[in-house]
């Protein structure tokens, strides 16, 4: 078959689009802008791969790396990407730091899964040294056995994540040693605190017990008949006398409530058995202040701990009797849904609303200028304050200025109904003077207050014994039990009060009322004297409510039979 002229060849060819490229653009537009979009494309991704920041690369699993891009080569030392060709030995020798081992795992893992990504390793570079990179390595689909990957280098990140380590642990370093020092510190102050504790504890008796018998002593003088001039003597002793005692008292209160070494024993108890005995104790204050003292009371069950308490209540009336210079101090009570709100109403002469907050400070008085006026150290309400949050009880204030203020606290009431005690009561005009002739033992192991206490009971008509121990008790009570003690609690050679007056009462088997008289705080102490059924005098004695609670306990019968 003759084959065909060329030019009818070329125009054939043409017809078909099968003549040059030219030729092909000029009879298909289309296919003119297709290949010039596809010739851009491919500028444009040889430039992305020769301008790339990170690592791009080509090999084969067989015959190693084929190709990579600038970034790659500068990353790994080289200034020609074409000088970084490697075959597959020198991938395992010269680049994996791991070698054959890793670069076999690598190879592996790409079969199984035909992907590696988020591949951490290290990579050697032309000088030796290494560099710490992130790899993801894909196994092309449309050519068996070829790689490609983009590589980062980490090695900036790897040395920040190693100094953050190193920061951590000198963090933790320093962390540990800062607590190391602050548990130094707390054990040094908690020693500082159990040496305050003991000094306090000594202050209680080595401070007050001198104090208490210098009270005793003045209180004996002032109710006796002499001269003005020393009747004045011995009253500015009496009030320098109860200042300092007031002072102390306070301070050991305060700092015992700071260092929550009070706990509160709470109890059912009758609202006769709290009220009873402060009217007791404030009847004669009130008396020598010129003012008119009223409790009202009812037959209520509180649960509260009836020492806390009764010291709140105390404080609000003592500045009551304090602040009010004419007219009348009430002690009531009245029911608040399931509380009994506790009030001490005065006619003093008030507090202006925004200082009513104030007067809860430590050493805190108001509207005091001189000296002279100061009344107290003004611990008094911050002691409330304190003792309140213990109770987990709510204080308010009231006041108008001018016409006088009410201090309150809600207690908790109780459903429960309990027995009356048989001594409650407050001593009434007309039943008399309880104490003249009364048979009582006085025992203390210091000398100062065996003879105070001797000289004010004598001076109130009673007959006295004076004893130091057990043995000595018996001695001067010849077989005759007395009608009532009075016992210090700590004795000498670490026997206590409550010790002897157990074997007192099992000697002659009777019941003999005790009133425990320590200048011991302690909660310890305290249980050993409640277990004991006593009621508690903490020292310095104020000889009103002394006598207070003599004439109560002798006022009711006196002793009885066990």
């Amino acid at each position: 078959m003759a084959r065909p002229s060329e030019p009818a060849a070329d125009a054939l060819a043409g017809l078909l689009g099968l003549s040059n490229h030219t030729v092909r653009k000029s009879h298909y537009p289309e296919l003119a802008v297709r290949l010039d979009e596809l010739e851009t494309e491919r500028k444009r991704y040889t430039w992305l791969f020769e301008h790339a920041v990170h690592g791009i690369l080509q090999a084969s699993l067989e015959d190693g790396l084929r190709g990579a891009n600038p970034a790659l080569a500068r990353m790994l030392g080289y200034s020609d990407p074409q000088a970084l060709l490697l075959a597959r030995g020198d991938l395992a020798e010269h680049l994996f730091v791991g070698g054959p081992a890793e670069l076999r795992d690598i190879i592996q893992a790409l079969q199984r899964e035909q992907s590696l990504l988020g591949y951490e390793t290290q990579l050697r570079r032309r000088d030796g040294t290494c560099i710490d990179v992130l790899m993801n390595l894909l196994l092309r689909p449309d050519e068996e056995g070829v790689v490609e990957g983009f590589v980062a280098d980490i090695t900036e990140r790897k040395l920040a994540q190693e100094r953050l380590l190193q920061l951590n642990d000198d963090l933790e370093r320093r962390v540990t040693e800062r607590t190391n020092q602050l548990i130094e510190a707390r054990d040094a102050a908690e020693a500082a605190n159990r040496s305050k504790d003991k000094y306090l504890a000594a202050a209680s008796h080595d401070l007050l017990q001198p104090l208490n018998a210098a009270r005793l002593l003045i209180s004996t003088l002032r109710e006796r008949q002499i001269a003005a001039p020393e009747q004045l003597l011995v009253e500015r002793a009496h009030q320098a006398l109860e200042g300092a005692e007031d002072l102390l008292t306070d301070l050991l209160d305060i700092s015992r409530l700071d260092q929550a070494a009070i706990k509160p024993d709470l109890d059912l108890y009758r609202l006769e058995e709290l009220l009873a005995p402060l009217a007791s104790e404030f009847q004669p204050v009130a008396e020598a202040a010129g003012l008119g003292l009223q409790v009202r009371g009812g037959a209520q069950t509180i649960r509260t701990d009836l020492r806390l308490l009764t010291r709140i209540l105390r404080n609000f009336l003592s500045n009551a009797c304090r602040y009010t210079e004419q007219g009348r101090v009430l002690l009531g009570a009245r029911r608040r849904g399931q509380h009994l709100r506790l009030e001490v109403w005065d006619t003093g002469r008030g507090i202006a609303p925004e200082r009513i907050e104030a007067i809860f400070l430590e050493f805190n008085q108001l509207d005091v200028g001189r000296a002279a006026d100061r009344k107290g150290v003004g611990l008094g309400l911050a002691i409330v304050e304190r003792i309140a949050r213990i109770l987990d009880c709510r204080v308010t204030v009231r006041s108008w200025p001018g016409r006088g203020s009410v201090f309150s606290i809600d207690v908790p009431l109780s459903a429960e109904q309990i027995s009356p005690p048989a001594h409650v009561g407050v001593a009434q005009p007309g039943i008399g003077d309880p104490l003249p002739g009364r048979r009582l033992l006085v025992l203390d192991n210091e000398l100062s207050i065996l003879q105070s206490m001797a000289a004010l009971l004598t001076q109130w008509g009673c007959e006295v014994l004076t004893a130091t121990d057990r043995e000595t008790a018996l001695q001067v009570l010849q077989g005759q039990a007395p009608e009532l003690i009075l016992a210090d609690f700590h004795l000498d050679h670490g026997v206590t009060g409550c010790e002897v007056v157990r074997d007192l009462r099992k000697h002659f088997a009777t019941r003999i009322p005790v009133v425990m008289i320590t200048a011991d705080r302690s909660d310890q102490s305290l249980r050993a004297m409640q277990r004991l059924g006593a009621p508690l005098l903490n020292k310095p004695v104020k000889p009103g409510k002394l006598r207070a609670v003599l004439s109560q306990l002798l006022g009711a019968g006196g002793a009885s039979d066990t």
